[in-house]
């Protein structure tokens, strides 16, 4: 068994710290206007996609879920992404277009290698 030596005092003072180090991020995240974090998810769905666009070999499933959580966010909320909307909009094109290239790719391989 493995030797605990963290006394009930020295939890609670973990868990107290914890806590307050939780309550400290919610502040900071409520001071940030919501569209700002909705676009870093927004981007880091696209960025997961690419991740798994580029993995060798594709991993289309999970690529196009990421993809279409992307366009689930960017186009849903259309008008409402401020600033970053055009550039989204685009990403979520280019991300798009790479998948379809991307699994024409793998299609034409197997069908060369049948």
């Amino acid at each position: 068994m493995p030797n605990n030596s963290t006394t009930p005092q020295e939890s609670e003072i973990d868990i107290s710290e914890a806590a307050e180090a939780l309550a400290e991020t919610r502040q900071r995240l409520a001071e940030i206007p919501a569209e700002v974090v909705v676009v870093n998810h927004v981007m880091g769905l696209y960025e997961l996609a690419a991740i798994h666009l580029s993995a060798q070999p594709p991993r289309l499933f999970e690529a196009a879920l990421a993809i279409d959580a992307v366009a689930c966010l960017v186009e849903g909320l259309e008008g409402r992404l401020g600033d970053e909307e055009a550039t989204l909009k685009l990403a979520l094109d280019n991300i798009r277009i790479a998948f379809v290239q991307i699994k024409d790719a793998m299609l034409k391989e197997e069908e060369e290698t049948a």
